[in-house]
């Protein structure tokens, strides 16, 4: 028997050594890239994408690559080199940061740019789907935000050097377009994505998953041809479908309309469901054989029909279809515009309802049929969704400075509360901003609210749209205004439109970070992080790196009390220097108490810098009385030079011998906690500093010995180690030690001395009652 179905809707490689001729090159790359932009190298505007710049840079190599084997030129590969360098800088965010406010100089010196490649890389390896406008190459920055979106996205994992990954490229293609409008089809590119596909547990290719908000992501399995693609997918596509009748239609009807969704009716006598994404309308059957008298009230006589009835229950389409696209195609064209704000109500609607307003400028934009449905996807976040056309309410749209069509998230809290969207204009990307916005505390900032004489600390965040740096810092900003709720305001400034302030300010690359507080105003300068963003205003209410000066470096550092001092010697435009002030606040915050630490601006005090024989940057040192000595440790993060500090201070834990371990351990009348080691772990060399910490942490209640088990073997067999390195405690509990009950003492499975330490104190605690008087330790 056939169907009919009515539409109710409402409206890190090894070290290879180089030639010289080669290393003569690349030298030359690099000394000429100096004097060369890095933009005008590629072809490409101060403000282009990672794509756009990722494609200019593959036409270019494909044309030098080409040149060089045809002409046997070698000034081809000098030039290669200098494109390839740009192009490394300018793809990474954080180098491409350093590189417009620094330019050259402020960039690693390590950083040569990459290998060379074959002309056949670089016209089938390179980037396979950037030119295929269904499926969307995703990349770190918009990830998170995509699979949150509350869309069904299906993600293709994939190495450019994979064979299996180019098998399978046209028929992911292939898949992309049947499922086009149905889901969303991505892809990633791991060999420019490392961290992602690592943190995402990707260590095959190509890997491909199904995400959904919320939910584990599911990968595929089976076998990879476009029709086992689509049933595997399919599956996902989750819409609530209720069978209706005589006594529940109309009644199932207005509750719907009255949430603010239509209708759509298959009139079947075999349940078939058709393909819509749920919450964008309700979904219905009909058993006709059953409903007789239902369905001829809606006129069924033929099979295989749809109609679209309209919220008011006055308008009928029927759809003379059953093709599930054509289905879905019509159920958007029918939901109900946005609702269009003015003037006159644009206020007192915004005043309590959270928004999400749509900027247009006369002529609907080719996304506006996909904004109905965020009306869908934000329901449930209590997110009304509406419309301002600036043509028509040119005055409202010019008090808030918006000029050119845009979305942004009114808080609720009146119309000067607002955030604008600059990330791309995408649906996942507006639902993920709009969900996110809501939660946070960030302002868009105008000359009328920007915080140059408030009392109370803001961050400002001055940027440019173009700039991928800055969207990528906007979502990390959002972060950090939620964890500083009532203790920091934060707001962003466009200095494409608000050039008078930014100049002000001396502005001169994007983003720039400043804490305004009171009369202070401090650059951050850090990762684009959430938490490189708390560690610095933790750093700004407490620091723990004491900024010095000549006179303070000869009173404090050189002076009459001799103390310990590790001291960064460093330039603002140096990037290495850059990478390592974070890494220095975390390190100084890990060695509070124990020793002090210092830096020292040698742009600003250049002469002194060259007295101390400073001659690079950044230069770390150990000061002790007269002594000195440098860092020349391989790694810069916070626990390698902090265990470089440490290790020149004198020891607060002793060794313990077969003898001593029996006599003042198991026999004696100390509390004490024991390191087992073996000299040849790793891990073992790795905790031996945090021990030091413990030891000192604890020095006057709790004994810290260290056991080498690799020369005392037996002792620690007899103990019962089996793992290296072993924290054991063993408490003193007022009486002559039963060896045979207390020899393995208790295990204490944590590395951090500060946890230990909390953990042996809340086991003296309980232990006090048996304790008759608690040792003094010496």
């Amino acid at each position: 028997m056939g169907h009919r179905v009515v539409l109710w809707v409402q409206r890190r490689r090894p070290v290879q050594l180089l030639p010289p001729l080669m290393l003569l090159v690349i030298l030359l790359a690099a000394v000429w890239a100096e004097s060369q932009d890095y933009y005008s190298l590629l072809g490409v505007g101060r403000e282009a994408t990672t794509r756009e710049i990722r494609q200019a840079f593959k036409k270019l190599a494909l044309t030098m690559i080409y040149l060089k084997t045809c002409t046997q030129n070698p000034n081809n590969s000098f030039k290669f080199l200098q494109v390839n360098r740009a192009y490394e800088v300018l793809k990474d965010q954080d180098l491409r940061k350093k590189y417009d406010k620094y330019g050259e100089k402020g960039l690693d010196e390590q950083q040569q740019g990459g290998r060379y490649e074959s002309w056949n890389y670089y016209r089938y390896d390179f980037g396979i789907y950037d030119d295929d406008l269904e499926i969307i190459t995703l990349d770190s920055g918009d990830f998170e935000a995509a699979v949150n979106s509350g869309e069904i996205w299906f993600i293709n994992f994939y190495f450019p050097r994979c064979s299996h990954c180019h098998q399978l490229a046209p028929t992911w293609r292939e898949f992309s377009k049947e499922m086009d409008g149905v889901i969303r089809i991505g892809a990633v590119n791991c060999g420019d994505n490392n961290h992602l596909c690592r943190r995402k547990g990707i260590n095959s290719y190509p890997s491909l998953f199904i995400y959904r908000a919320g939910q584990k992501p599911e990968k595929f399995n089976g076998e990879r041809s476009k029709d086992d693609l689509v049933r595997f997918s399919m599956q996902f596509i989750t819409t609530t479908v209720t069978q209706l009748w005589q006594g529940n239609l109309f009644s199932e009807i207005e509750s719907a309309f009255s949430s603010g969704l239509g209708w759509l009716i298959t009139f079947c006598s075999v349940f078939m469901q058709c393909v819509t994404q749920d919450g964008l309308v309700k979904v219905g059957w009909i058993d006709c054989p059953s409903q007789e008298q239902l369905c001829d009230s809606f006129q069924v006589s033929r099979v295989s029909v749809t109609a679209a009835l309209t919220q008011c229950a006055c308008m009928l389409q029927w759809l003379n279809t059953l093709d599930s696209k054509e289905i879905y195609n019509q159920v958007i064209n029918h939901l109900p515009d946005l609702e269009l704000l003015t003037s006159d109500s644009f206020k007192r609607k915004l005043a309590r309802h959270r928004w999400l307003v749509s900027f247009t400028f006369g002529d609907r934009s080719p996304t506006s049929t996909e904004y109905k449905k965020l009306q869908a996807f934000l329901r449930q976040d209590h997110i009304q969704v509406g419309r301002v056309d600036c043509i028509e309410d040119s005055e409202l749209c010019q008090s808030l400075y918006i000029h050119k069509p845009c979305v942004a998230v009114f808080k609720g809290l009146g119309i000067h509360d607002f955030e604008i969207h600059h990330s791309k204009d995408v649906l996942y990307n507006i639902v993920g901003f709009a969900r996110d916005s809501v939660r946070a505390h960030v302002t868009t900032l105008r000359p009328d609210n920007f915080p140059s004489d408030r009392k109370e600390p803001w961050l400002v965040d001055f940027f440019a749209p173009w700039c991928p740096p800055c969207r990528a810092l906007l979502p990390e900003l959002r972060k950090a205004s939620i964890q500083l709720a009532g203790q920091m305001k934060f707001g962003t400034l466009d200095c494409t439109i608000h050039h008078n302030l930014c100049s002000m300010y001396n502005i001169q690359a994007y983003p720039t970070t400043v804490i305004f507080n009171g009369s202070s105003v401090h650059e951050y300068e850090g990762q684009h992080s959430a938490d490189g963003i708390l560690e610095f205003i933790q750093d700004l209410v407490n620091p723990s790196v004491v900024v010095l000066d000549p006179s303070s470096f000869a009173e404090r550092v050189k002076g009459k009390y001799i103390q310990i001092w590790a001291v960064d010697f460093y330039a603002p435009w140096c990037g290495p220097c850059q990478a390592l002030i974070p890494e220095w606040r975390r390190m100084a915050r890990l060695l509070s108490g124990q020793i002090l630490v210092g830096s020292v601006d040698c742009q600003r005090f250049q002469s002194f810098c060259q007295s101390q024989n400073v001659r690079a940057y950044p230069e770390i040192r150990l000061y002790s009385g007269n002594a000195r000595q440098s860092y020349n440790g391989w790694h810069r993060d916070a626990h390698s030079l902090r265990a470089w500090a440490l290790s020149s201070l004198p020891r607060a834990s002793v060794d313990l011998t077969p003898e001593s371990f029996r006599s003042q351990v198991l026999s004696g009348q100390d509390h004490w906690v024991l390191d087992f080691y073996a000299p040849w772990c790793g891990p073992c060399q790795h905790f031996a500093p945090e021990f030091e910490v413990l030891a000192r942490i604890l020095k006057g209640e709790v004994r810290a010995g260290k056991v080498d088990c690799q020369a005392h073997h037996q002792t620690c067999q007899s103990a019962g180690i089996t793992a290296y390195p072993t924290v054991r405690f063993y408490p003193y509990l007022g009486t002559r030690r039963v060896r045979t009950h207390t020899q393995n003492g208790e295990h204490i499975n944590s590395r951090d001395a500060n946890m230990i330490a909390d953990i042996i104190r809340q086991r003296l605690d309980q232990l006090s009652p048996r304790l008759h008087s608690k040792p003094k330790v010496t």
